[in-house]
């Protein structure tokens, strides 16, 4: 006898099938397409717990050396170089002798005016006598006027030839004083034909040779680059911050991996029209000499420091917008990654300051080589 299902029960059955499978689908969201993919595995990432230190608040700034005390040695009187003393690069110091000119034509200008200084000197005794007789001729008359044995007349002749007498006493004197003057500015003519150094330093540059005709123009270049300048610009908008003594440090190409270090000297007064900067001059000492001007150098200006101040790694930071100041942060929440929107402030080399969106404490994900997405099950096998 053939058994037949009524429509009833058949309807009892497929409800009971589809409670079922709604309870296994809703314990179990991954099999409806929601959430993770069942078969990801668990990512393992380094992570960086966020806590609040000290920043520096800094200006990058670019600039170059240069020695701040050199000097152009030029010749005061014009001659024909007869001897050079020093070579290029040499150390000198100050007084050392560079160079000879030809002593010719300022020794016979010297002896000339010996010469006629000494002929003034026999000039002035000439007159000295002359004086001496005129004012006894004089004194001889007056006292044959008061016996009534000379005149008036004879007593005012004898007055003029004395009143003579001294005043070319006086114009031979004046002729005196100006001899010697050009003997003693001949001597210094005689004195300047040897060239010295007036610092100490190195000769940089030599732009005479022997034979040449020295006129006003450099002959040596000599500098001292145991003290430094480091001329930089500043945008205007820092000028309020800057301050006399403020710390710079730098490096420089020339020697990779070092840094060195200065002090703000000089603040220019006026900020440049064309890209609103202004100039600031800072000293770096330089004992070993071993920084050279002209080099070229990056560094920063440290204007303050800031404490209690949250900061992340750079390499954290997802969808960063800099105009906007945000970006986005994987962190580490039970076992899970979860994506945080935060807002960033400055930035101070490799990390990157964080004004809100993120707590003190807080694990933020390294991304890495890692694909790490909002939701992923993570485990953490190291960070800072």
């Amino acid at each position: 006898m053939k058994r037949t299902v009524k429509p009833f029960v058949v309807v009892v059955l497929l409800a009971m099938i589809g409670v079922v499978a709604f309870h296994l689908i809703k314990d179990n969201p991954t099999h409806a397409g929601h959430g993770r993919e069942p078969d990801k595995p668990v990512v393992p990432v380094e992570t960086y717990t966020v806590s609040p230190g000290t920043v520096e608040d800094a200006v990058a700034v670019v600039g170059t050396l240069s020695a701040k005390i050199r000097t152009d040695v030029k010749t005061e009187y014009p001659g024909v170089v007869r001897d050079i003393h020093v070579k290029d690069w040499v150390r000198v110091k100050k007084g050392d002798r560079l160079l000879s000119l030809d002593t010719r034509e300022p020794m016979a200008m010297m002896n000339k005016a010996e010469a006629a200084c000494d002929m003034e000197k026999a000039n002035l005794l000439q007159a000295e006598v002359a004086l001496e007789r005129a004012e006894r001729e004089y004194r001889r008359v007056v006292q044959l006027s008061t016996a009534g044995l000379a005149t008036s007349q004879g007593v005012d002749e004898a007055g003029t030839a004395m009143n003579a007498a001294l005043a070319q006493k006086t114009m031979i004197g004046a002729r005196q004083v100006a001899a010697e003057q050009e003997l003693n500015q001949a001597k210094l003519r005689y004195s300047k034909t040897v060239i010295t150094s007036p610092i100490d330093g190195v000769v940089a540059e030599r732009r005479i040779n022997e034979g040449d005709l020295a006129k006003d123009i450099p002959l040596f270049t000599i500098v001292d680059n145991r003290v430094l300048d480091l001329t930089v610009t500043v945008p205007s908008r820092f000028l309020g911050s800057l301050r006399s003594g403020l710390h710079l440090s730098f490096s420089t190409d020339s020697f990779p991996g070092r840094v060195f270090t200065g002090r703000l000297k000089y603040i220019n007064p006026v900020v440049s029209e064309g890209d609103r900067s202004v100039k600031v001059v800072a000293e770096v000492q330089n004992p070993s000499e071993e920084l050279k001007g002209g080099l070229f150098v990056k560094g920063s200006i440290v204007l303050g420091s800031r404490k209690d101040v949250a900061a992340v790694p750079r390499s954290a930071l997802l969808n960063w917008d800099v105009e906007k100041k945000t970006a986005d942060l994987l962190v580490e929440d039970q076992g899970l990654a979860r994506q945080r929107k935060i807002v960033v402030g400055p930035s101070h080399g490799d990390t990157v300051e964080v004004l809100s969106g993120v707590a003190s404490g807080a694990r933020v994900i390294l991304r890495g080589g890692f694909n790490v997405c909002d939701g992923d099950r993570i485990r953490m096998i190291g960070g800072l």
